[in-house]
């Protein structure tokens, strides 16, 4: 019985996340209730490679200059800085392909309810490790870049 009325509670508030399985979960977390900040270390165990290494440069630029933007300027997940949590739970759509032990879910979402420049198309790539999808990238569709791609330079000394 609760867990009918759960599942009836999360179908009425998230009408637009229609998802199936725990991949798209492992995504959804990041945006619903409230958006997360991927590079948080509390969340570093729902990652894995490449996206821990780039984590652990900014890390370490963090910890070398703290008064400085490290590598990780934005927020992975948004593809921006600024965003209406509001909008992007009503607009959140996500679909799952899953093949074997790797999962793609892309969200789509809208960061404000007014402009077209506020729409966001993003590639979540997953990995099942020991029974749990982690996200081993992420990437833009809209903006274009991987985030396995962008460098970290923040946190080397130049010679």
């Amino acid at each position: 019985m609760r867990l009918t009325a759960l599942v009836a509670a999360l179908s009425i508030a998230l009408p637009a996340a229609a998802v199936a399985g725990p991949a798209s979960d492992a995504v959804k977390f990041f945006y619903v209730p409230a958006v997360k900040f991927e590079a948080d270390e509390q969340y570093r165990d729902r990652f894995t490679e490449p996206v821990t290494k780039l984590f652990d440069l900014n890390d370490q630029a963090t910890k070398k200059n703290p008064d400085q933007v490290a590598c990780i300027d934005f927020d992975p997940g948004l593809d921006a800085q600024d965003f209406d949590q509001k909008t992007v739970s009503k607009t959140l759509k996500l679909s799952e392909k899953l093949d074997g032990d790797n999962a793609e879910i892309t969200a789509s979402f809208s960061l404000f309810s007014e402009g077209d420049d506020s729409k966001r198309e993003m590639l979540w790539s997953l990995k099942k490790i020991d029974g749990k999808w982690k996200i081993s990238d992420i990437a833009s569709k809209t903006s274009d870049w991987t985030l396995s791609a962008l460098e970290c330079l923040a946190g080397q000394t130049p010679e």
